[in-house]
């Protein structure tokens, strides 16, 4: 994607091997587990393979969960400390403390000169992520977060 198509519209991105392909088989392997386990109790007999089944499969959900939320944590930390200095170099005054992380992830989108401007108002009227971003007029690609 070039850094200057993105906009609004196309801003989103998807990794197709985790968000389709492995959600997807994560959460078939549950559904067979559930119907392995189910038919197990139902006919009495190998119960204790269809619930080590379920429990596996349960065991990789929570891993699928935690390997997308872990590097979310650590990028959400360095996209805070990046929008700080900015804010710092452009305004000489660090980011108002009540933006959120998620104000401050949509913000790192808008252009340096409405930059500041923009950061007051959604710390002041407390705009939502999603207003913050249809509301820049002037888009500064990001490319590298997924």
């Amino acid at each position: 994607m070039s850094n200057d198509n993105q906009n609004y519209a196309n801003h989103r991105r998807m990794h197709p091997l985790f968000h389709f392909v492995y959600s997807v088989l994560a959460l078939g392997l549950v559904i067979l587990s559930l119907i392995q386990l189910v038919r197990s109790v139902q006919s009495g007999t190998d119960v204790l393979p269809a619930a080590i089944f379920l429990l596996i499969s349960i065991i990789l959900i929570i891993v699928f969960l935690l390997v997308r939320s872990y590097p979310l944590k650590a990028q959400d930390r360095a996209i805070r400390a990046e929008e700080n200095l900015r804010h710092y170099v452009l305004t000489q005054k660090l980011l108002d403390t009540k933006l959120t992380m998620g104000q401050i992830t949509a913000l790192r989108f808008a252009s340096d000169q409405e930059f500041p401007a923009l950061c007051k108002k959604a710390a002041a009227e407390q705009l939502s992520p999603d207003a913050i971003k249809k509301s820049i007029k002037s888009w500064r690609s990001d490319t590298y977060r997924i």
